[in-house]
């Protein structure tokens, strides 16, 4: 076989060859990566789709049983001993005496059938039952759904009074606009609307009483990030840790730097292993001022600050900028689970703080009725 030297390509020719054969070879990645997701969205819809049948059927049964049984207590234990045992011999496992009471719960609890959220599974809805308040359990249910909360995460929350700490730090002259808010779980504006006091940092797992320096504290919330982002709450992001910031002279390290998405800010936090000092709050002060001159895009929001500390005095907070500051936050943490009893008076005790807050934010501009500040 002869080779035809004269119409062989040249060099010009075989680059643009290549090149096209390299530009076929991305199409084909890029359609095959369009194709995968697509595949892989049509899938977790119909996992959440067959999840919620199965969670409106339960709805449904339970509705039945309870029309069934009425006001009558004793017929209602003949009739799910029936019901249990007919159903297990021709569905299988699943409906124990124990679950046809869950069933029946869940109907109770969530009357209205629309007003149930199809991303949540019945483990979910199970957990919600033990919500006794239903102001709370429907802003459970609503941030579990929005945020996308795992089971885990859900029981985690509501253990640790996610929504009642959350609440306690909005304040209490606007706590209908609050709750009316809360309910409905739009993305917030202000920066207090995210705060808490006390933040839970049980899962870092740093035994009750022990001992340990800041950078150790730092360290072990970046290694638990994912923790750490679910107790901060909805619409953060990591930037940093260790940030350098300089004033063209000096240089300055923040511990740890987030952003919120929802706020559009960045968040400053800087962590003390001991009781909250005026000079810590004046150095939070610089670094947001600081951050806010050299740092912050135009079309952000002014930075936040968050010193966290084990313990604050009234003096602090009343004597220096944060009593003034509405981007500047002084928050506790515990590195253990507390009990009931625990939260209850932290958050007893957080209550009364903000109450006073606000009693000395409405005597300074005059709001108050003659007398009630004397």
């Amino acid at each position: 076989m002869s080779v035809d030297w004269e119409n062989l390509p040249s060099p010009d020719e075989l680059a643009k060859s290549k090149q096209a054969l390299a530009e076929v070879d991305e199409v084909e990645k890029q359609t095959l990566s369009q194709i995968r997701e697509v595949l892989e969205q049509a899938r977790m819809n119909v996992g959440r789709a067959v999840n919620f049948e199965m969670v409106s059927a339960y709805w449904e049964i339970g509705r039945q049983i309870n029309d069934a049984i009425g006001e009558r207590a004793d017929y209602g234990k003949q009739l799910l001993k029936y019901l249990s045992k007919q159903l297990t011999e021709e569905f299988g496992k699943g409906f124990t005496l124990a679950n046809l009471r869950n069933m029946r719960q869940f109907y109770q609890v969530f009357p209205i059938r629309y007003t149930l959220r199809s991303e949540l599974s019945w483990s979910h809805y199970r957990l919600l039952m033990r919500v006794s308040n239903e102001e709370r359990r429907l802003w459970y249910m609503n941030e579990a759904a929005e945020s996308g909360w795992s089971v885990r995460q859900l029981e985690r929350q509501i253990n640790t009074s996610f929504y009642d700490r959350l609440r306690l730090t909005q304040g209490e002259d606007n706590k209908k606009e609050v709750a009316a808010e809360i309910q409905k779980t739009q993305p917030v504006t202000k920066a207090d609307s995210f705060v808490r006091d006390p933040y839970i940092l049980e899962f870092l797992g740093i035994p009750r009483g022990a001992k340990f320096s800041e950078s150790q504290l730092e360290g072990a919330l970046v290694d638990k990030l994912q923790q750490f982002l679910l107790e901060l709450g909805r619409g953060f992001c990591f930037v940093g840790r260790q940030m350098r910031i300089t004033d063209d002279k000096d240089e300055y390290y923040v511990d740890l730097v987030f952003y919120n998405y929802l706020t559009r800010c960045f968040v400053l936090i800087d962590l003390k292993t001991k009781k909250l000092t005026h000079q810590d709050v004046g150095q939070m002060d610089f670094y947001v001022r600081l951050f806010e001159d050299k740092y912050k895009p135009a079309d952000d929001n002014p930075p936040i600050g968050i010193i966290l500390c084990t313990e604050k005095s009234e003096a602090t907070a009343k004597y220096s900028v944060l009593a003034d500051k509405e981007n500047l936050f002084a928050s506790t943490y515990m590195t253990y689970l507390p009990t009931e009893e625990e939260l209850a008076a932290l958050l007893r005790e957080g209550r009364e703080e903000v109450e006073e807050e606000q009693w000395r934010k409405r005597e300074a501009a005059g709001e108050l009725p003659n007398g009630e500040g004397e």
